[in-house]
């Protein structure tokens, strides 16, 4: 099968792709890399069997895509597979590094391909996120006619980079960091492989160093390999030539300590349980030590921000209605900066979140109001509140609403819902005092003046 592989690119991902992923100058990363679908680890959601993406792979009739996900859980190596396995000539960009002139020059070639022997283009751009407006368009009109089948591959969301137009052509695919037992099969495949992993050595993985090396993966199987790889090159081999790798010996190479956390596991759950009750506690101090627990035993730090912005609704509410801009800034900006930088912007919004003034009755008006829904009579909408755009004049609708704005403070009282109960009981801390005084100021309104008539549709 013919490839090209572009010379911008700084690391190409097929030069070594078909024939030198079993030579030993190849990383252990690259070597274990699937030679076919039933290797792949993870991804079950995508490619597990009757799925659409592995059917369009195995019947080399896949159109264009784009793959996303976080590092080491299988997009290039999907890319190798599917390189190996398509008919097709396969050309690599690097959007780091290419340009309009690259992508033009591929779209070139593409076509005389297809126009003298119909032959078809495989385009595997790499970061594709990295690439502009301009260089996306490039793409658009061969992407849309067939002329090119890419594949472009990113750790960032496409939806917040890839132009809406270019999406539409090429649909995205989620891959997820790979779960511990995917990592641990990938491994013991690797110490098996007389081929192309490390079974011809004799390798001792203590159970405690295996557990820390998956660990310390946080669900990305190169990294794992590399450190498994790493502890092998590293470690002498005794008399008999076995090369035990030990705990002390994979935090060594993976420059980790171990920490006694199973994400999977109970601990996790107490953990994440004592930092949102630290930060409900009003505790900044004990937030950031479980919340740094987290980040150093690997959690996703997305998933730390969705339980901070959970709490800045359930805890804080409006007490302090800031608190839920400071949490979802919090998981916004992270998405942009990642780690380790993110810490520093997880660390200001749980300071910021456990010192607010806590109030968790919006949380239980909401609790009430859908339990008032299921349990409660049913209310039908009164005719006044009713749209009246287009059934004004049959049925009356929106006659008899009175417009809050044409009066002194903005409020009148009025039917909002028939057989009203009370909901929403605001706290004593916070904004809360000023919305509290403020219902009750209308309330009061409401028993001792009469109600206008002064009537908008």
């Amino acid at each position: 099968m013919a490839r090209k592989s572009n010379s911008s690119s700084p690391l190409s991902l097929f030069e070594t792709s078909a024939s030198s992923t079993s030579t030993k100058d190849a990383p252990l990363a690259l070597r274990m890399s699937p030679q076919n679908l039933d290797e792949f680890a993870g991804q079950a959601h995508i490619l597990g069997e009757g799925k659409l993406l592995r059917r369009a792979i195995s019947a080399d009739r896949l159109s264009s895509a784009i793959f996303f996900g976080p590092p080491g859980c299988g997009k290039s190596g999907l890319a190798r597979l599917i390189a190996r396995q398509t008919q097709a000539v396969v050309e690599e960009l690097n959007a780091v590094t290419a340009g309009v002139a690259d992508v033009r020059a591929v779209i070139e070639r593409a076509r005389d391909r297809r126009s003298m022997n119909q032959q078809k283009t495989l385009l595997v751009l790499d970061e594709i996120h990295r690439f502009n407006r301009a260089q996306q368009d490039a793409l658009l009109p061969d992407v849309e006619r067939g002329t090119v089948t890419l594949i472009g591959l990113t750790t960032e969301n496409p939806f917040f980079y890839v132009n809406s137009a270019l999406l539409s052509r090429a649909p995205a695919f989620e891959f997820k960091g790979l779960e511990d037992a995917d990592l641990r099969g990938v491994m013991q495949r690797a110490l098996k492989d007389k081929e192309r992993g490390l079974g011809n050595q004799n390798i001792r993985l203590d159970p405690d160093a295996e557990a820390h090396l998956i660990q310390s993966a946080n669900g990305d199987a190169r990294r794992m390999l590399n450190g498994l790889e790493l502890a092998a090159l590293t470690t002498t081999a005794a008399k008999s030539g076995e090369i035990h790798i030990t705990l002390a010996v994979a935090e060594e190479c993976v420059q980790k300590r171990a920490l006694i956390y199973e994400k999977s596991g109970d601990q996790h759950y107490d953990i994440a349980s004592a930092f949102i009750k630290s930060m409900r506690g009003g505790d900044p101090d004990a937030a950031l030590y479980w919340m740094a627990r987290m980040l150093a035993a690997g959690d996703d730090p997305r998933f730390i921000a969705r339980r901070m912005i959970i709490l800045a609704s359930e805890d804080i509410g409006n007490a302090d209605p800031r608190a839920i801009m400071v949490a979802t800034a919090a998981l916004s900006a992270i998405e942009f900066v990642g780690m380790p930088e993110g810490r520093i912007i997880l660390g200001q919004a749980v300071t910021y979140l456990a010192s607010a003034p806590k109030s968790n009755a919006a949380y239980l008006a909401i609790n009430k109001a859908m339990s008032e829904v299921e349990k409660g009579p049913r209310r039908e909408v009164p005719n006044h509140l009713k749209d009246a755009s287009m059934d004004k004049e049959a049925l009356g609708h929106g006659v008899g609403y009175v417009y809050p704005h044409d009066f002194p403070g903005h409020h009148v009282a009025q039917e909002y819902w028939p057989n009203p109960v009370p909901l929403y009981e605001p706290g004593d801390l916070g904004e809360e005092i000023r919305i509290k005084e403020r219902l009750n100021f209308w309330k009061h309104q409401d028993k001792t003046d009469p109600k206008k008539t002064q009537n908008r549709s």
